[in-house]
């Protein structure tokens, strides 16, 4: 009987390997799912020599001796991303909603779509499907497209024969997120843009007018006002050094950001952000926001409280309320109640507690959960509103100021220049 090497992770998420025997891979396949086994690779060890005797190596034996990944090689796979999650399901839920059933929707989808990127996440589904995989152990093999929170989801719909239900709530759920963050580049948009403008504009006055005028003043002779060298000197800097100070600020720029990379980096700047003034509320509310959601779409959809807490940890972003958020779920784990447990973490508004105690002491969490979403949806839209008028704001009085400096300084030149010639 064949042998097989096999890769695969357990309940737990654990990477596991060994080998088995089996008729076929596709047998091999069934071994590993009866077993509660999501397999990553899958493939024919080769077959083991007889002592005493050396069998040549063929071409044909070299080719079987290469391992056979669960999905036929695809060059492209590694260009997928979350991007392709949405259209897949919301493509997805719409056969199944039809009647027709998942595997058999998948493969519609494999030959129709006509996006490149979305059409190979279909066929490297289906590849898997036509051997016996269930879909949620199909999507556990594309990692970058598929989270363990949609996996996991999508495993309970199977589970519980409510797939559709449970895509239904999971496009809501995705959807909210996407037109989060639409609204978050949306309102960063307009301050980028003044920015960029406001940067022309002192560019502008540094490098083409002030060294025009310095000339002109120059060739008038007398003494210059104080704002007029103040101006002269800032503008002589800039054309003989800008360039260094240029390249210092994205050396400092680029080392900031691969410090943040570093888990260590990620953690001080997000508690950093937390004490700024406009960023700290805004973290808090995108914490509760991230909470409510994904906790919500969880319990409803039968996953259990160990692991949609777990799940939901990973969905917060701040790396300071992530860390007090595991405590306070070690807590929950062993017997506490969850708005206890989070009122030690410090990082949730009381009005939110009191919610979630009420919300558990009636049985009704889940609606609970999802009136502090709602809510909070607002409170992030008003806080991104505020936040595009500050900086705007902020800008627009910032290049306003600078060009009525150089005007004051240029006036303030010719009059003393004029003053002196008429004595």
């Amino acid at each position: 009987m064949p042998s097989f090497t096999y890769i695969a992770r357990n309940r737990t998420g654990a990477t596991v390997s060994d080998h088995l025997d089996a008729p076929s891979r596709k047998d091999a396949l069934r071994l590993l799912g009866a077993r509660g086994l999501t397999p990553v690779s899958v493939s024919e060890a080769a077959a083991r020599p007889v002592p005493g005797k050396r069998k040549p190596k063929s071409a044909s034996a070299s080719l079987r001796a290469q391992p056979s990944t669960l999905t036929a090689p695809i060059p492209k796979a590694a260009s997928l991303s979350r991007r392709e999650r949405l259209p897949f399901l919301e493509a997805l839920v719409d056969l199944t909603s039809s009647g027709l059933s998942a595997g058999e929707s998948v493969r519609l989808l494999s030959m129709r779509m006509k996006e490149p990127r979305l059409r190979l996440v279909c066929t490297s589904l289906w590849d898997q499907l036509s051997e016996g995989a269930q879909l949620s152990r199909a999507m556990g093999t594309l990692p970058a497209v598929f989270d363990g929170s949609t996996i996991n989801l999508i495993q309970s719909g199977e589970a519980t024969g409510n797939l559709n239900e449970v895509l239904v709530r999971l496009i809501t759920h995705l959807q909210e997120e996407k037109e989060l963050r639409q609204k978050v580049l949306s309102a960063l948009a307009y301050p980028a843009f003044m920015m960029f403008v406001a940067g022309g504009v002192v560019l502008f006055f540094m490098v083409f007018l002030l060294p025009r005028l310095q000339t002109l003043l120059t060739s008038l002779g007398g003494e210059l006002p104080t704002s007029t060298r103040i101006l002269l000197g800032f503008s002589q800097f800039g054309l003989n050094y800008g360039i260094f100070v240029i390249a210092g600020l994205i050396f400092g720029a680029v080392a900031f950001w691969r410090w943040r990379a570093t888990e260590a980096g990620r953690l001080q700047t997000d508690a950093w952000a937390l004490k700024l003034p406009l960023l700290g509320p805004f973290s808090i509310s995108q914490t509760v926001l991230a909470f409510s959601q994904t906790l919500s779409v969880l319990l409803e959809n039968g996953i259990t409280t160990s692991e949609a807490l777990r799940m939901t940890e990973r969905q917060i972003q701040n790396r300071v309320h992530r860390a007090a958020f595991d405590a306070a779920t070690d807590r929950v784990l062993e017997g506490e109640a969850l708005s206890a447990a989070l009122t030690r973490t410090g990082c949730f508004p009381d009005l939110v507690l009191d919610q979630l105690s009420v919300g558990e002491n009636t049985g009704n969490l889940v609606p609970s959960l999802k009136k502090i979403a709602v809510a909070y949806q607002k409170a992030i839209s008003h806080q991104l509103n505020a936040f595009t008028k500050i900086i705007a704001t902020a800008v627009l009085l910032g290049v306003f100021s600078f060009v009525g400096f150089i005007a004051f300084a240029i006036v303030s030149a010719v009059f003393q220049l004029s003053s002196s010639f008429k004595m």
